[in-house]
């Protein structure tokens, strides 16, 4: 029984096929695709469950590929593949979601260790929420639409979405803004100083008809960030 599908997006024909060759020999479904465009069409829709991509393609690069890629399958495990090793390009990549970075020219068994390891890391990765239940509403996460207990609807924008779904998938720990700003905004908040984070919760909680001077939802933890409270008062998936 194949261990799972995995697609290669690689412009160089003799590394396409020796990547192809290596996954194959050790148990892999492999579909492939030689440039970005026809390698994002697959990814979208062809149930794969890992993606090896490369960055330097022409046409479509692979981290243009990663981006629209996030927007369709936010969860699918994706391995760069390039022969540039700089610093920045690795730091780009994590930020725009991939999950391990190879750098050319790499043996087949540092390649195949690599996606088990990611394999096994995505297999415990909560999945992505549809549908939240909070404060008497309940929330859409695919329309994005929050629906209230008194019939009002409301479509929240999708950083906000992001975020509520962040909390939620993280109910009763305390997140820092630090690691909100990197988690769904994707920007590094390393010497930053911005409110982006507080005037994104105060929108959820006004949404939310969240009582802004005592939360009961969304509950500012002094010293270390915001929290999706848990029990009686907190969030539900509904069934």
């Amino acid at each position: 029984m194949p261990l799972a599908r995995v697609l290669v997006v690689e412009d160089d024909d003799a590394i396409r096929r020796g990547v192809c060759d290596a996954l194959a020999f050790h148990g892999y479904t492999v579909l492939e695709a030689a440039e970005g465009r026809s390698g994002l069409e697959t990814a979208s829709s062809a149930g794969v469950d890992l993606v090896l991509l490369d960055v330097l393609m022409p046409g479509l690069d692979g981290m243009a590929v990663l981006e629209r890629l996030r927007r369709v399958r936010p969860s699918l495990p994706v391995i760069f593949l390039t022969a540039k090793g700089e610093q920045e390009d690795k730091v780009r990549g994590l930020r725009l979601g991939a999950d391990d970075y190879v750098v050319k020219p790499f043996g087949a068994s540092e390649l195949i260790a690599r996606v088990e390891a990611v394999l096994r890391r995505s297999a415990e990765r909560p999945q992505p929420l549809r549908a939240l239940s909070i404060a008497g509403c309940t929330m859409d996460f695919e329309r994005r639409e929050l629906t209230r207990a008194d019939g009002s609807r409301a479509v929240l924008p999708e950083r906000e979405a992001e975020l509520l779904a962040y909390l939620a998938h993280n109910r009763g720990r305390a997140i820092s803004r630090d690691e909100l700003l990197l988690r769904v905004w994707g920007i590094d908040p390393r010497g930053m100083q911005t409110r982006t984070v507080d005037m994104a919760v105060a929108r959820l909680r006004e949404q939310l008809r969240d009582d802004a001077a005592e939360p009961r939802f969304i509950v500012t933890v002094r010293g270390r960030g915001y929290m999706l409270a848990a029990g009686p008062d907190g969030p539900e998936a509904p069934p």
